[in-house]
């Protein structure tokens, strides 16, 4: 099984009204402006879309919209859960409503052994037969680090065609390029690493990024993927105080502040994140103002 994800794959953040509820018209807003930015995946209801403190009804209706603005786009849903039962329920799912594959975080708090990991993805493949899954490793939220040995074990499932590597190691990361399997793909999952991780051998991006600057996120991964290194540099370098400044606070405290200043949804998550404080609001308009054109992008 394969599923080509290389490029630029954008975790779209789940705007809220004042009131704390779904803004499904802004979020459409998102899914268009990402989408007119050149994208090539997008990827509802992961961390940064705050899934884990939403609904099944409104992750159903956030599916759907994305499905419905996608405009042909790949659309791999964040179905990761700490019980095996509610992941596998949740990718079934994703699957009947017609996304394209799954992103599923490994298992966070319980902390499972490489058995129990290996079981985890094995049921989650067998409640949604056929269906790509994206392995995510983020050790910073989940306490787990999936190491290079135990990935190997996950590739043995045909299900699981891919990698988002976010644990922060570069050395890691290359390791991980260097054993990967054909028909297997691996995919940053850190801004700021992405070029350094497709220096030795990832094929993409998965990006928080890209909910603000679609257009230059995609631009540097394609001029990576093209091998002009110092395009690629040169637009990392004017990118990078706002990959900085989106992660001064728990993603996607500082993501929020910024899209409401593109007028995309207010500046609201939800608990027990808190919004962004005032330093942090102003480090990420300042960031703004140091997008490749020099001003604050506009928003169709």
């Amino acid at each position: 099984m394969t599923l080509d994800l290389s490029g630029l794959a954008v975790a779209l953040a789940t705007p809220f009204t004042p009131a704390g509820e779904v803004d499904l018209p802004a979020f459409r807003k998102l899914v268009r402006h990402v989408v007119a930015g050149g994208v090539d995946t997008l990827v509802p209801l992961g961390t940064t879309g705050e899934a884990s403190t939403l609904l099944d009804a409104e992750r159903d209706a956030i599916i759907a919209a994305c499905l419905e603005e996608s405009s042909g786009r790949r659309v791999i849903v964040g179905t990761g859960h700490n019980a095996t039962r509610s992941a596998a329920a949740m990718t079934k799912r994703a699957q009947a409503l017609g996304a394209a594959g799954a992103l599923v975080v490994t298992p966070y708090y319980n902390k499972p052994n490489p058995d129990g990991l290996v079981a985890h993805y094995a049921a989650i493949a067998e409640a949604a037969p056929g269906f790509p899954l994206i392995a995510y490793n983020v050790p910073g939220r989940t306490g787990l680090n999936v190491t290079p040995a135990v990935l190997a074990r996950l590739w043995q499932n045909p299900q699981v065609v891919a990698v988002k590597e976010s644990s922060g190691s570069l050395a890691q990361i290359a390791e991980v390029a260097r054993t990967l399997p054909p028909g297997k793909t691996l995919l940053s999952g850190d801004d700021n690493l992405a070029l350094a991780a497709m220096a030795v051998g990832a094929s993409g991006l998965v990006s928080v990024l890209g909910n603000v600057l679609p257009r230059e996120t995609a631009a540097m991964i394609a001029a990576a993927r093209r091998g002009n290194t110092l395009e690629a540099l040169r637009l990392h370098q004017q990118l990078l105080p706002l990959m900085d400044a989106l992660f001064v606070e728990s993603n996607p405290i500082p993501l929020k502040a910024a899209l409401k200043l593109l007028g995309i949804g207010e500046d609201v998550v939800r608990l027990p994140l808190m919004p962004a404080s005032a330093a942090t609001r102003t480090l990420v308009a300042e960031a703004l103002c140091l997008a490749p054109d020099g001003t604050i992008p506009g928003v169709k």
